[in-house]
């Protein structure tokens, strides 16, 4: 989340699904090392936007199942709601090349950007405690 200015602001990034369609998404990963899934959500934006963050509030988990090689692979994803503290917008940092764009987008769009119905879902919770951290 980007406070730079009146309106409030997300970095989403945009990725190609495996039928070469575009789906905007929010950034996430994987915890590497002994990092915690904080440590690891703050990293990942940061490769993947190129936005440095600090943690204002956790927003809930995501889980899903998908299928890689003919194998089901079982993945929940941890959201948090940050606060942009620096960097510049940009895919150049992501390691897995995964990201082939990324914007800010005004939180009241962000529900209409979003590809996929769970992390809308998370976008309103973002909505919903973003007055206790302005």
């Amino acid at each position: 989340m980007d406070t730079s200015d009146d309106e409030l602001r997300v970095a989403i990034i945009a990725r190609l699904n495996r039928g070469g369609r575009l789906e905007w998404c929010l950034p996430k990963g994987h915890p590497e090392g002994r990092e915690n899934n904080e440590e690891a959500a703050v990293r990942e934006i940061a490769e993947e936007t190129g936005i440095d963050g600090d943690i204002l509030a956790p927003l809930g988990s995501i889980d899903y199942w998908f299928t890689v090689s003919g194998h089901r692979v079982h993945k929940t994803v941890h959201h948090y709601l940050l606060r942009a503290t620096g960097g510049e917008l940009t895919i150049e940092n992501d390691p897995d090349k995964e990201a082939v764009d990324v914007a800010w987008v005004p939180i009241h769009e962000l529900a209409r950007k979003l590809s996929f119905p769970n992390e809308r879902r998370i976008a309103d919770l973002a909505r919903e405690v973003l007055p206790e951290h302005l």
